[in-house]
This record gives structure tokens, sequence and C-alpha cells, in this order.
């Protein structure tokens, strides 16, 4: 005689007093632990694991309900009763929340030092696996016109094509440029190619007439050497 399926337990199996969905009826959101949104999002769980234990054993794994920005696909498949298709759904749910992160409060802001251009971008590669290169393209009073991704992908890759930046820059009509990339490994020390680069930017821009302001390496506070979290060729007597 075949046994009968044990369906997955999902958000409305809980006790009621344990349904995170009631919880944020009477409560709101802010009231919600990490784990509880989480199922919220996961709706169901596994064989054997509520929806609630699910949730916990993902953020466990990830360190964090943060630290699930940088899973991928293959990321959230190891954890039992997680497909493609739910898979997917969370890496774009962690995509849109790293997004709405990195959106700026001010859509102009100034960023005419390297600091402030940190700040600006911080947020941004936060849980980035892959190098990103960015213009930022500006106004006479340096405050930002149009940012613009030029190149993504391993860190490996070439960065961008001098063609390709100051493209960008006249047809948003910008009369300054500040160039921007990301190290996934959080140190951001140049690398031969990341030099010569800019070097190739440099004498691009003089061509040109465009003012080169910056050429900003994006890493992380934690793991820079010098404790800054950021490189800039124009501090560094480069540019």
């Amino acid at each position: 005689m075949k046994s009968t399926p044990y369906p997955a337990p999902r958000v409305k199996d809980l006790a009621t007093s344990e349904r995170p969905q009631e919880r944020l009826e009477k409560h709101g959101a802010t009231t919600l632990s990490d784990t509880e949104l989480l199922a919220m999002l996961l709706r169901s769980g596994s064989k054997g694991l509520s929806v609630v234990g699910m949730s916990q054993q993902l953020i466990t794994e990830a360190g964090s309900l943060a630290g699930l920005t940088r899973w991928r696909e293959a990321d959230f498949r190891k954890i039992k009763g997680i497909g493609r298709i739910k898979a997917l759904q969370l890496i774009t749910v962690m995509e849109i929340a790293r997004r709405v992160m990195g959106a700026p409060a001010d859509p102009n802001p100034v960023l005419n030092r390297p600091e402030l251009i940190f700040a600006h971008f911080r947020p941004l590669v936060t849980g980035l696996a892959v190098e990103k290169f960015w213009v930022l393209c500006l106004n006479r009073k340096n405050r930002l016109l149009k940012q613009v991704e030029i190149t993504s992908g391993t860190a490996t890759s070439s960065l961008a094509h001098p063609r390709e930046v100051f493209r960008e820059v006249i047809h948003h009509g910008a009369t300054a440029v500040v160039c921007v990339h990301n190290h996934p490994s959080g140190d951001p020390a140049p690398s031969a190619a990341d030099v010569q680069v800019t070097r190739q930017l440099r004498e691009a821009a003089r061509t040109l007439d465009i003012d080169l302001q910056d050429h900003v390496i994006i890493g992380q506070t934690a793991t820079d050497p010098r404790g800054t979290g950021y490189y800039s060729f124009r501090e560094a007597g480069v540019i």
C-alpha cells in the first residue's frame, strides 16, 4: 500500500500565532523578523520542513538576509525544496532590493570627490560578484547628468574602450566625466590593466578636450588595506 505524500508545509498551515501574514496584517512589516519576511516570499516549505524553517536555513547559510543578495541560482537550489522557478523568483527579489538600496536620494548629486563617489556607489556594488564599469556624465557644476553602465562581466574581462566611454559623454552633452569600476574582491588596489586603461582614457580626454576628473575603483572598507574602500587615480597623480 502506497503511503500518502506528505505535503510541503505552507504559511497557512502554521498556528495562527505563528503565521507571518497575520502578524503583518495586524502589526505591520516592521514587526516581522528577517525569517518571517523571507517566509512571506517563499510561501511554502518542503517535506518535513516548514516555510519558516526553510527561511531560517537560507539566512543561516547566507550569514544574513543581506547575504542572500550575493547568491546565484545554484546557491538557492542547494536548499532542499527550492527548485528552478523559486530560485529565479528569489534572485529577482534580491536584485530589486539591491537596486533600490543603490538608488540615490538625490538624482543629480554633486560627484566631484572620490569619497562622494564611493558613498554614491557603495550600496550599488554591495553583493556584486562581477566587475562593472560606469561612466558618470557631469555638468559644469559637477552634478550628475547621467550614469551609464558600459561593461559588465568577470573580474578578468577588459574594462572599457575609450570610444565607448566618450561616446556616452558626448551623447549626454556632459562637460566632465568620472569613470568608475568595482573590484568584487573588495580590495580597490589597481591592477596593471586598470592603470593602462586609465592612461588611455586620460589621453583620449585630452584629445577631445573633455575634463576627465577621475577614475575611481570601488571596493570594501573592511578589505582595503588602506581602510578607505576606494582608490582614486586623481589622488594617485595618474590623472
